[in-house]
C-alpha cells in the first residue's frame, strides 16, 4: 500500500516552540513498522516555521512574509535532522524533499518531483516533504501543508492519505460543543460543505479543520481515500492501514476527475479577482475546452497580477463563476484590452486551457 502521512505543526511543536520528541518518536516507530511490512510511506511534515521560531526564542508567530520565510530557513534543517536521526535509529533512511504549490503548475517540474519521490520509495527511503517556504511567493497562510499532501497523494496515486492533527476527526459541529459527534465516515461528499469547519489553526500552525476538508476533497476527487485522525493516537498509522475505524474516513471518488494541479487550482488556490467574458468565450471554454482569449473578455474586476487565480464569469448577469484559472495578465492590462478590441484580437491567451478548470456541480475539473 502506498500511504501519504501529513502531520501538522500543532502536533509537532508545543506551546513554547519545542519539538514534541515523544510524539515524533512514536510516529516514526509506526511508520518504520509500516515500511518493514512492505508499505511505501511519504511523510509530509509541517513545523519548519514553528521550529525556527522556537530556536529563535520567539513566542508569537509573525504575520510578515519575510519573517515567516526567515523562520522557516532557521527551522527546516533542524526539523529534518530530528526526523532523519529518529528514522536512522530504526534502520530506515529518510530524504528531504522541498516543494512549492507552484511546482505543480509546471508539468516538467512536477514530473521530475514525482520521479524523485517514486525512486526514493523504490529504494525504501521515506521522503520527508515540506513546502519550500523560503521561496514561496504566496503568503504562507493556507493549508499548513494539507493541500500539498493531497497534491502528493494524487500525483503518486496513493492508496491512502492520512491527515494527522490535534483532534479526533471531523465533527457534526464545533468539537467543544456538548452535542458534537464524531463523523466516522463521509461517503456523500456534499456533507463536507455542511460541516462546521470554523476552527482556526493552532498557535503555531495556519491550517485548521477547513484546510483538512479542502485537502480531503482534493484527494477524494483524485481517487485517494483520506483519513483525518488524532496524531497522538496509539499506532495511528498501523491501525488505519489495518482497517480500524479511527477518526474520519472520507471515501474516494470512483472516478479520478483531474490532475493534481487542477484539483489544487479548483479547491485550494485563492482567487484575486473576476474576469467577465462574453457568450462566445464561455461556449468556447465550456463546450470546446478552449483557452480564454483577451478578445472574449468584457471586464476585469479586482486587483490581480500575472500568476494569480481568477474566477471566470459570464457577462449575462449570472453571478456564479463557471471556471477558474491562472491569469497571464494584470487586471489593469485586461481592462485596457477589454476597451480596445483591435489590440485584444491578436493578444496571447489570458488563461491557457492547461491552467483552467470548470466549476459548479456536475462539472469535473477538466
Amino acid at each position: 500500500m502506498r500511504i501519504v502521512v501529513k502531520i501538522g505543526s500543532s502536533s509537532l511543536v508545543d506551546a513554547l516552540g519545542q519539538r514534541q520528541v515523544g510524539l515524533l518518536g512514536r510516529l516514526v516507530d509506526d511508520i518504520a513498522t509500516a515500511v518493514a511490512a512492505g508499505h511505501e510511506v511519504v511523510l509530509v511534515s509541517s513545523g519548519a516555521i514553528a521550529t525556527g521560531l522556537g530556536i529563535l526564542g520567539q513566542s508569537k508567530r509573525p504575520t510578515e512574509l519575510p519573517a515567516l520565510q526567515a523562520a522557516s530557513a532557521v527551522g527546516q534543517g533542524a526539523l529534518f535532522a530530528t526526523w532523519s536521526s529518529m528514522f536512522e535509529l530504526r534502520g530506515v533512511r529518510a530524504a528531504q524533499v522541498l516543494l512549492t504549490m507552484h511546482d505543480a503548475a509546471h508539468r516538467t517540474s512536477w514530473r521530475n518531483a514525482r520521479g524523485t519521490l517514486e525512486q526514493l520509495l523504490a529504494w525504501q527511503v521515506v521522503p520527508i516533504v515540506n513546502e519550500n517556504d523560503t521561496t514561496a511567493t504566496d503568503e504562507i497562510t493556507f493549508g499548513d501543508n494539507d493541500a500539498l499532501a493531497a497534491q502528493v497523494a494524487v500525483s503518486l496515486e496513493a492508496d491512502l492519505l492520512l491527515l494527522l492533527t490535534d483532534t479526533d476527526g471531523l465533527f457534526t459541529e464545533h468539537p467543544e460543543n456538548p452535542g458534537a459527534r464524531l463523523i466516522e465516515r463521509v461517503d456523500d461528499h456534499s456533507l463536507l460543505g455542511r460541516i462546521d469547519t470554523a476552527t482556526s489553526g493552532s498557535h503555531w500552525g495556519s491550517g485548521g479543520m477547513r484546510s483538512k476538508v479542502v485537502a480531503a476533497e482534493m484527494a477524494s476527487s483524485g481517487g485517494v481515500v483520506t483519513h483525518i485522525a488524532r496524531a497522538a493516537a496509539d499506532r495511528v498509522v498501523g491501525r488505519i492501514v489495518a482497517g480500524e475505524a479511527l477518526g474520519t474516513r472520507i471515501a474516494a471518488d470512483a472516478r479520478r476527475q483531474a490532475s493534481s494541479f487542477k484539483l489544487w487550482l479548483r479547491y485550494a488556490k485563492r482567487t484575486a479577482g473576476t474576469v467577465v467574458v462574453d457568450a462566445g468565450a464561455r461556449a468556447a471554454i465550456v463546450e470546446r475546452g478552449a483557452s480564454l482569449l483577451p478578445i472574449g473578455i468584457v471586464s476585469a474586476d479586482g486587483s490581480f497580477g500575472p500568476g494569480d487565480a481568477v474566477d471566470v464569469a459570464a457577462g449575462d448577469g449570472a453571478a456564479v463563476a463557471f471556471a477558474k484559472g491562472i491569469v497571464e495578465y494584470s487586471s489593469s492590462e485586461l481592462a485596457r484590452l477589454a476597451r480596445d478590441p483591435e489590440a485584444a484580437r491578436g493578444a496571447p491567451e489570458a488563461v491557457h486551457r492547461d491552467r483552467l478548470v470548470l466549476l459548479g456541480s456536475g462539472s469535473a475539473p477538466t
